[in-house]
């Protein structure tokens, strides 16, 4: 008799929890497959100290392969999953395509970006929910001091070193109160020429920091970010974001080259996909985490409306608490019903929840019991040391590293700004030259997050979605840097040949010399650059070739055809395209924002998300 085959979607907190539980309990009598379009989990509470340059990008990340052994990892972004012939579709990080077949599945595919129909924010914000995203953060927040200390205008120097981070849930908060500290340690090595220092602002349509969250931790997070310096205004927004700065629903007009999202998530739409009975774009499940309906069928963490049993008529929130412990159950649950052991239902007991600071600050209430100051940084970070799944003694090294020694602030330019737009389906993978073109065509269409036809490149494959995806010279994509116009035009140069002999000389340059003599005879049609946006060739995307540039002549030329196979100008390698689809645990619940003017529709969703909560604890 053949072994079971089980199907994880998803490694974020849920998914994981859910192949370590399994492979304990199956001991290889069970296939168990977790598909995932990273090779490990990410650890995204700790992912603001990335940002700051405490910790090092790969302390928060725990290896798939190393930590499951008894688990096939199948690296790839879900398509789509066709419950009657239990299969599940895949397309891999080089573009191949794939399919699962399952006994089990475990849904498990987390949250994407929640995306608010502000003008401006699509194209001119960056989110904060993947490693890629941290990364580039870093590298932005250090040019902006740098730019800013070398600025002889004062305005220059005042937008540089202002920063609006929009969201005060989790994740917010802790990036502006990290941040805070970063930019204040580079001014006090480097101080700004005119004496200012940085300015962080904190944004948030709720009457409090932290509004899911209990008073106290709220007072106390408040009380922090404000003796630090940060500006925090309850009651306010983005109205509309532009190239020089953000417009607050307040009416303020605030000069800044940085916007970071971070209000919040949205189940993945891969979920919505299956065609199920949906609570607010989560799949319904029962106590069991069973799909009604469906017995083969479980699901998980951000992805599912798990019934809260401790208040009757409600769901769990989306939190890292509840997808871990679900996690657990889940793999329970499904060896159950392959015979090994008895279901149960989900329940929970609210452990409290922590907030790092910063330095040694935090606010925390584990247990119920309030904290704040040198206790609740210690509780803070002794509860993220026993919660990541390794990592632990190289985590603790860098914390204690950071004490006395200080830290690096130097650009590394790996992640550029058109890798991570906002509206990316997978900001857990930062976009790369090559994607295939093809994988457009399964990103969903419909909801917040889907991209518009005018987001994309007429004639072409690849998705441009907005400005910061464009990475145009002239900083109307991109609020957060301008250094990228000489590495995008190395990027769209076609190399010339270097041998030929005199005859292909010729025939080239003939060639070359009968195209420009059409380019400016009277009455030919103007060269069009795939967009009304795109004004010239320097503003060509990162990716178009020489020949994506503008369409064919209508007819044949006149004159003699040049020879056939001489050398010539190649298309420019190293297109950016689609990404694999997103694994990023997190999910800090949404923020209330303003939904501004209809008309801007926000960004691309993404597949296979990981899970939870984003900053929550």
């Amino acid at each position: 008799m053949s072994r079971p085959r089980i199907v994880i979607v998803g490694a974020g907190f849920a998914g994981y929890r859910t192949a370590k539980e399994l492979s304990r309990k199956a001991r290889g009598k069970a296939d168990i497959t977790l598909l995932n379009p990273t090779d490990y989990f990410l650890y995204l509470p700790l992912l603001p100290q990335v940002a700051a340059g405490l910790l090092e990008p790969r302390r928060v990340t725990v290896s798939l392969s190393d930590t499951l052994p008894r688990v096939r990892l199948v690296l790839g972004e879900a398509d789509g999953i066709d419950l009657d012939a239990r299969t599940v579709h895949y397309t891999d990080p080089e573009g191949g395509r794939g399919t699962l077949g399952y006994d089990r599945l475990v849904l498990a595919a987390g949250s994407v970006n929640k995306l608010l129909p502000i003008p401006g924010v699509a194209e001119h914000a960056h989110g904060f929910r993947g490693l890629p995203e941290a990364l580039y953060l870093r590298d932005h927040v250090t040019r902006q001091v740098e730019f800013a200390a070398a600025a002889d205008d004062p305005e220059t120097c005042a937008a540089r070193c202002t920063f609006v981070v929009v969201g005060a849930g989790y994740t917010g908060t802790e990036v502006a109160a990290h941040g805070q500290l970063f930019t204040d340690a580079q001014v006090r090595r480097h101080p700004l020429r005119r004496g200012m220092r940085p300015r962080w602002i904190l944004l948030d349509v709720a009457e409090r920091v932290l509004p899911e969250l209990d008073p106290h931790l709220s007072r106390t997070a408040d009380r922090t970010l404000r003796e630090r310096g940060v500006e925090v205004r309850m009651g306010t927004s983005v109205k509309e974001a532009t190239p020089e700065g953000v417009l607050l629903t307040d009416g303020e007009f605030v000069a800044t080259r940085s916007l970071v999202w971070c209000v919040g998530v949205r189940p993945d739409p891969l979920a919505e996909s299956l065609g199920l009975p949906m609570e607010r774009g989560r799949l319904l499940v029962d106590p069991n985490l069973q799909v009604p309906g469906r017995p083969e069928v479980f699901a998980c963490g951000d992805a599912a409306a798990v019934p809260d049993l401790e208040n009757p008529g409600q769901y769990t929130p989306m939190t890292a608490q509840h997808a871990w412990r679900q996690g657990r159950v889940a793999a329970l649950n499904v060896a159950a019903s392959l015979g090994a052991g008895v279901r149960r239902p989900y329940e929970h007991r609210d452990l409290g929840f922590v907030v790092d600071l910063g330095g040694a600050k935090a606010a925390a209430n584990p247990l119920g019991v309030p904290l704040s100051g040198l206790a609740a940084g210690a509780v803070t970070r002794g509860y993220h040391l026993a919660a990541m799944p390794g990592n632990r003694v190289r985590v603790a090294a860098d914390w204690l590293l950071d004490a006395v020694l200080p830290r690096q602030a130097v650009q590394l330019g790996l992640v550029r700004s058109w890798s991570v737009p906002l509206d990316t389906a997978s900001p857990e993978v930062a976009r790369v030259p090559g994607r295939p073109q093809e994988q457009h065509k399964a990103d969903a269409r419909s909801g917040p997050g889907a991209a518009t036809e005018r987001e994309t490149v007429p004639g072409h494959g690849t998705p441009q979605r907005g400005a910061a995806a464009q990475g145009r010279p002239d900083g109307s994509g991109d609020l957060l840097e301008e250094a990228e116009g000489a590495e995008e035009a190395e990027m769209t140069d076609a190399r010339e040949p270097t041998d030929a002999g005199s005859a292909g000389e010729a025939v080239i340059a003939e060639a070359k010399a009968r195209e420009t003599a059409e380019r400016e005879s009277p009455g030919r049609e103007p060269v069009r650059w795939g967009s009304p946006e795109w004004e010239s060739p320097e503003e060509v995307p990162p990716g178009l070739s020489a020949q994506d540039r503008a369409p064919a002549p209508a007819g044949n030329p006149p004159g003699p055809e040049p020879a056939r196979n001489q050398p010539g100008p190649e298309p420019a390698r190293n297109q950016p395209g689609d990404e694999p689809a997103k694994n990023q645990p997190a999910a800090e619940p949404a923020s209330n924002q303003p939904g501004g003017e209809p008309g801007q529709t926000p960004g691309p969703a993404k597949r296979t998300d990981a899970d939870p909560a984003e900053g929550d604890s």
